[in-house]
Parts: C-alpha cells; sequence; structure tokens
C-alpha cells in the first residue's frame, strides 16, 4: 500500500535517510511498510518559524474531500477559533490509488492558496492511515518541535476546540509533559477475522491484546511526546490500526495514556444532512444508548 518514489512535482524537498525497504515477497499485504523515506509532495515547513503554536491541529483528510477541508477551514478548524491561542491547522492527505494525477493537480492549487496541506508519496488507502499519522508526527519534529500540545481528528468530527482548550489544556498552566488522553480503549484486542474492516492477521501483529490507547477520531497529546513517537516508531513494526499503534508506541515508552474529563471525547452521531450522510461530533455530549 506504498508507492515507490516517483516523479511528482514537489514545492519543497528534505533530505531524509533511506531505510531498507522489506522484500514484497517476505510481507504480508496488510504489513505496513515503515520506516521508509516517503517524500513530502506537500509540504509547509514554515508554518511554525514565527512562531511556536499551543496547539497543532493534524486533520486526516483523502485527497478528494475538498469540501470537507473548507469545512473545516471554516469552522472548529478555523487557525482563529480560540482568541488569544496561537493554532496551526493542518491536513495530512496521500496519493489517490485510482485518481491521482487530476486530484494532484486540484491538490496543488488548493495548497497554494492555502498553504496547510502535507502530503507523503504513500497511496491513500484505509490501511495506510498509520502513515498518515506517522507524517504528522514527523512533520511536528521537524518543523514545529515546540508546539505545547498537537490534536490528531478525523475530517468526519465537529471537535470543540474552544472546550478542549479552556478546559484540560488551560493556556495559563505549564504544558504537560509525556501526555496524551483521548476516549480510552483497555482490554481489547485485534481482530482475526478477514470480514472485518479491522483485520488484523498475526503475521502483522502477533500479540492477542493491544495497550491501551486512545480512538482514532480525535485525541490531543502533549508535543514532547510527538517527537517521542516519531522516533520510536522507527524501531516497531507498524500495524495498519493506527489508534491501537499509537498505544504501542506509547507502551514502549513507558507512557500511559490519561482518562479527560468526562464527556469530552465522546462521540455522538448526527444527520449532517439528509443527502450528505453521518458525522461525528466531539466533546459535546455524551453518546445516545
Amino acid at each position: 500500500h506504498c508507492l515507490d518514489p516517483v516523479a511528482f512535482p514537489t514545492r519543497h524537498s528534505m533530505p531524509v535517510p533511506v531505510p531498507s525497504r522489506p522484500p514484497a515477497s517476505t510481507r504480508h499485504p496488510l504489513q505496513v511498510v515503515y520506516p521508509y523515506s516517503y517524500r513530502f509532495l506537500l509540504n509547509e515547513p514554515d508554518k511554525c518559524r514565527e512562531r511556536a503554536p499551543f496547539l497543532v491541529l493534524l486533520v486526516v483528510t483523502e485527497p478528494k474531500d475538498i469540501e470537507a477541508r473548507n469545512a473545516i477551514r471554516q469552522t472548529w478548524g478555523n487557525e482563529s477559533a480560540v482568541p488569544g491561542v496561537s493554532m496551526a491547522r493542518l491536513f495530512l492527505t496521500g496519493v489517490h490509488p485510482h485518481y491521482s494525477a487530476p486530484l494532484q493537480q486540484l491538490l496543488e492549487e488548493e495548497s497554494a492558496l492555502h498553504r496547510d496541506i502535507i502530503q507523503q508519496d504513500f497511496l491513500d488507502t484505509y490501511n495506510n492511515l498509520t502513515l498518515k499519522t506517522l507524517m504528522g508526527m514527523e512533520w511536528v519534529s521537524r518543523h514545529c518541535p515546540n508546539a505545547s500540545y498537537v490534536v490528531k481528528a478525523d475530517s468526519d468530527v465537529f471537535l470543540n476546540v474552544g472546550f478542549l482548550v479552556r478546559e484540560l489544556l488551560q493556556p495559563q498552566l505549564p504544558p504537560k509533559k509525556d501526555f496524551m488522553t483521548g476516549y480510552i480503549y483497555r482490554n481489547t484486542g485485534p481482530l482475526r477475522s478477514k470480514a472485518y474492516k479491522w483485520y488484523v492477521p498475526r503475521e502483522v501483529y502477533p500479540n492477542d491484546t493491544y495497550p491501551p490507547y486512545c480512538g482514532g477520531p480525535a485525541y490531543v497529546l502533549s508535543g514532547d511526546l510527538a517527537k517521542k513517537v516519531y522516533g520510536v516508531a522507527q524501531t516497531l513494526r507498524v500495524i495498519n490500526m493506527e489508534d491501537a499503534f499509537m498505544g504501542i508506541c506509547l507502551h514502549e515508552l513507558g507512557v500511559s495514556v490519561t482518562d479527560s474529563p468526562w464527556g469530552l471525547f465522546n462521540i455522538v452521531c448526527w444527520d449532517v444532512c439528509r443527502t450528505h450522510g453521518q458525522g461525528r461530533r466531539l466533546g459535546m455530549e455524551p453518546c445516545p444508548d
């Protein structure tokens, strides 16, 4: 689920070491290829040059999600949404597996307009979601190492950023260290049936249980921990379940997830509109029974 380096136009380039790539014949199809020197096709290396933001918003999107990105820019992802709090927003994406050429041109135009998209040259698929998050951790480590906190969120959530900042992160206090919180899953394990979207074979993850982890729709971690997660990920076998892999990284680092205030990361589904399916809202109210 990745691309060999190809001749995509790049706005910024960055020399990185090139790890060995495991031979395809020895890899399970769901094994994520990592570490590997995925190239930035779109990057914003100067976004934090003038200021170290209090909060970096990393929003997971697909290349085609133009309307979703615009909606987020105008609502909860607006960098001015919380008065007095410096925020930086970035959308994370890969390369569309089928329509890369036409979408790439549109994505580059959108990127030139808003300067808030980062993209590497891996295929944008469900089983490569972990690569998107690791791209975000890499970006923070390299280009925004002094950020106080980092939020990773899916594009189909509505995150109450103001409530998150006021009630949990509290800018008036010194930033927390080795901190990660969200909707916490404990005592769970990989699903072994191929019938499930979340199928993880033993060849990819042999253990029967996952360490505690924060659910993928949205979670927050301290800036120092984002850098540590990126570092330790270089030493681990990456799995295709992004949120569980973050828990594996924390376990390897000896860091525990932190329980969040009740209701902050609960999820409730609602109709966005009758013709556009479902969305998810976080930090607003508890899930219905």
